[in-house]
């Protein structure tokens, strides 16, 4: 079992910046991926970003590359998503998700483990 907590999120005007975390605790951390994804209203879940567990290496959905950077620290077991130059359209539920690979997917049904949610929400 793998508990997730995210927090960070709040209100913002466009342009500004959020760091959102994911605190994770239970099974061994190292052995899952934990990645982001948002939901905004009367729309369905999609991915954000993932990070690959062994290498580092990232992936970012076309609608935030450039703009997005996700992080972890493996010694706090937290997984950040630095967002930057917010824009109206990001304003969602933003959730990380774990999954027992270290592989990342942008695939809602390869994640066995969810957060509760954070509330983005920017203001134009």
């Amino acid at each position: 079992q793998v508990q997730l907590v995210e927090s960070g999120g709040g209100l913002v005007q466009a342009g500004d910046s959020l760091r959102l975390s994911c605190a994770a605790s239970g099974r061994t951390f190292n052995r899952y991926t934990i990645n982001w994804f948002r939901q905004a209203p009367g729309k369905e879940r999609e991915f954000v970003a993932g990070i690959w567990w062994t290498t580092g290496r990232t992936l970012y959905a076309d609608s935030v590359k450039g703009r997005v950077t996700i992080s972890r620290d493996n010694a706090k077991s937290t997984v950040y998503l630095q967002m930057t130059s917010l824009k109206f359209e990001d304003t969602a539920v933003y959730y990380c998700a774990a999954r027992s690979s270290f592989i990342p997917t942008m695939n809602i049904e390869d994640y066995d483990y969810w957060g509760q949610g954070t509330q983005v929400t920017v203001s134009s």
